[in-house]
């Protein structure tokens, strides 16, 4: 193991913070770890949440990573014709030891061509619109495909980073962090998924009607250009 190990999320407006950090958190703490929050600008960057995050890095100035992270959000859908960013996330992925994404950012993957014929997961909402990009979606909290680790919504991050770090290290490593972290999640209800005993059926069908609407246009103009492509 080098003793250092680069790791580099993109941030962009609107990303659902949590999906961001929450595995920044769990990378933070890895031995030799550099985690680096990449955008076009050295500006902040307003979250779905109410506060701005700043990047570390332009586009321009990113370290080569080792372990690429895209995470999620409403943003994550405008990153689809958002030329640079896909360019960027591409050239990340040619020589990254891992390329991950949590929650929706896996549609940003998949709109750069990496996930085409890869099993991968997102956020219940949008999870079967995966296959619109040519990726074969997998109801899991965290996915794995090769190289390539996808984690499922939000919350499914910090499983993912946990599940990262014991790839690029190993599982004591791993599990020190979690320790550290005392991620030991007993929720008050059953209703972290759509089969959950407590979730209700309609907000499970609204959630899923409105990812579509709001959606499903923008992922097959993507899926068009890398048809084209």
């Amino acid at each position: 193991m080098p003793d250092t190990v680069h790791f580099v999320s993109l941030l962009f407006p609107s990303v659902t913070q949590l999906d961001l950090t929450g595995p920044v958190e769990v990378f933070s703490r890895l031995p030799g770890a550099v985690s680096d929050l990449a955008w076009h600008r050295i500006e902040p960057v307003a979250t779905d949440a109410g506060f701005s995050i700043l990047p570390t890095v332009s586009f321009a100035d990113a370290p080569q990573a080792e372990v690429l992270m895209v995470p999620g959000g409403q943003g994550a859908f405008d990153l689809l014709d958002d030329a640079e960013a896909l360019d960027f996330v591409r050239e990340q992925a040619r020589h990254a030891r891992y390329v991950t994404s949590v929650c929706t950012g896996s549609f940003v993957l998949g709109a750069a061509g990496l996930l085409q014929g890869r099993r991968a997961t997102t956020h219940w909402a949008s999870h079967p619109m995966l296959e619109v990009l040519g990726v074969i979606p997998e109801r899991a909290r965290v996915v794995r495909d090769g190289d390539v680790i996808t984690g499922g919504g939000v919350t499914s991050g910090i499983d993912f980073a946990l599940t990262v770090a014991a790839e690029v290290f190993d599982a004591p490593t791993a599990q020190a962090v979690q320790l550290a972290m005392e991620y030991d999640p007993q929720p008050p209800f059953d209703a972290g998924s759509p089969d959950g005993t407590d979730a209700d059926p309609a907000h499970v069908d609204m959630m899923t009607a409105w990812a579509r609407t709001t959606r499903l246009e923008t992922v097959e103009r993507a899926a068009a250009r890398l048809a084209g492509a």
